[in-house]
Order: structure tokens, then C-alpha cells, then sequence
């Protein structure tokens, strides 16, 4: 499995927009790949900026591929994404996962 996970940055006072923005374009179109295991957003607060984490699970590189291209470590923007973001970020991490979620009994 690969975790896939791409850091920007918005203006604090456009993160709610943003947050809809990036569900509606990069998520949902991860979302829809053919092995796609999950996304999910993560948010925090930096002064006046707001920093976003998405991150998302693959079964495989060719299914990175299948989302990002042939490059997979280029990170993918969309139209809108200059509106939102204060700078833009060229590159994603990818990880091997070594180990999952440990559920109780």
C-alpha cells in the first residue's frame, strides 16, 4: 500500500472555501481511481494561514499513476488553485505503509 500525501497552504480567511474546493477537484477525482483506498483532508491553523494535508492511500504505484501521471512525485493543482493558495508546493511524498491501523478485539 502507498500513502501519497501532498502540504499547501492557504490565507486563514479562504480555508473553508479551499477545504470545499479541494473535496469537489483533487479529492473526488482520487476519489474515483481505480485503486484508491481512501482520502482524507487534514487542517490546521498557522497564524494567519491555514495549512492543509491531503493524503491518500493506494493498492499500488500503477495506481498512483493511473491519478497522477507518469511523474507520480509532481503534485497535481487545478484551475482554481491560485485563488486559494499561497504558494505551490511542486513536489508530493509518497510512503510505503509498513504497517496499518491496529483495531482492539
Amino acid at each position: 500500500m502507498i500513502a501519497r500525501t501532498w502540504t499547501g497552504r492557504t490565507p486563514h480567511e479562504k480555508s473553508e472555501a479551499y477545504l470545499d474546493y479541494v473535496l469537489r477537484t483533487g479529492v473526488e477525482e482520487q476519489r474515483r481511481t481505480p485503486g484508491n483506498l481512501g482520502s482524507w483532508v487534514l487542517r490546521r491553523r498557522l497564524g494567519d494561514e491555514a495549512e492543509f494535508v491531503v493524503m491518500s492511500l493506494w493498492d499500488s504505484l500503477e495506481s498512483v499513476k493511473a491519478f497522477a501521471g507518469k511523474d507520480i512525485d509532481k503534485a497535481r493543482y487545478y484551475r482554481e488553485d491560485d485563488d486559494y493558495l499561497v504558494d505551490k508546493p511542486l513536489h508530493v511524498v509518497h510512503h510505503d505503509v509498513a504497517h496499518g491501523p491496529v483495531k482492539d478485539g
